[in-house]
């Protein structure tokens, strides 16, 4: 009995074997049909799944077990997806896909401001979902190859750590928000377009739009900048797209 409790507590664990190791998915989703076609699309293509139907343990794994990614169900008991996200990121970057069975603007709108890399909306198939997963996942990649720290003025930027320091002092940051930092890090100086940053940091996301770039560089300036109305750090370029101007 209490070995099928502890089983239970650590989630329905999948992989179809050592052939390909590319980490684990964590999907918390309320709907048996969806997770299950969603696992098998992501073991066929290398992955391990781990499935959970309890939010609060969904937020336990994520802690402990560090997958790639976490797929959560806007509806996941017994709190809801996008509590257990605000959970999720108050101490972590793990990055989320949001799932929907139907496309209520509250939840999307409060997605994007926790940093949700994508948010679906049913109906979608499990090849679908798979799909969204890999390319966030390759997205995330493009940020985690170069692992020297970047000093920025007061700004220092660790990507082995996936730190933001200010004089020293850690910023909290979504992850959106780093991965933009940091995309714009790698190019000090350059005046980057809206769709650059929207290729490089959202690519095919749902929640791809020329504002949400607006609206996360309004957030960095506030936590980054010393005078978030008269930045020195994060410029605009009229008509264009922004700099960050390297300062020394």
């Amino acid at each position: 009995m209490a070995g099928g409790m502890e089983a239970a507590q650590a989630g329905h664990r999948r992989s179809k074997g050592p052939r390909l190791d590319r980490g684990e998915i964590l999907i918390a989703v309320d709907e048996p049909s969806l997770t299950d076609a969603a696992a098998e699309q992501l073991e066929d293509v290398g992955f391990s799944t781990r499935t959970v139907t309890d939010g609060y343990e969904a937020v336990r794994l994520e802690a402990e077990t560090c997958p790639r990614l976490v797929v959560l169900g806007v509806s996941t008991p017994p709190i809801g997806g996008v509590e257990l996200m605000r959970r999720m990121h108050a101490g972590r970057r793990t990055p989320v896909i949001l799932v929907a069975a139907e496309g209520r603007a509250t939840d999307r709108i409060v997605g994007l401001r926790l940093g949700a890399d994508d948010y679906l909306v049913q109906p979608f198939g499990g090849a679908e979902l798979a799909a969204r997963v890999e390319a966030v996942i390759r997205r995330h990649a493009c940020f985690e190859r170069r692992s020297a720290a970047v000093a920025i003025g007061r700004v220092k930027i660790d990507p082995a750590g996936k730190r933001v320091t200010l004089d020293g002092t850690e910023v909290r940051l979504t992850d959106l928000e780093y991965k933009l930092l940091w995309y714009m890090a790698l190019h000090p100086g350059r005046a980057l377009s809206r769709t650059q940053i929207l290729d490089a940091v959202w690519g095919d996301s749902s929640y791809r739009s020329e504002p949400i770039v607006t609206v996360h560089i309004r957030r960095l300036r506030m936590k980054v900048e010393e005078d978030p109305s008269a930045p020195r750090l994060l410029k605009t370029v009229r008509g264009f797209g922004y700099r960050l101007v390297a300062l020394a």
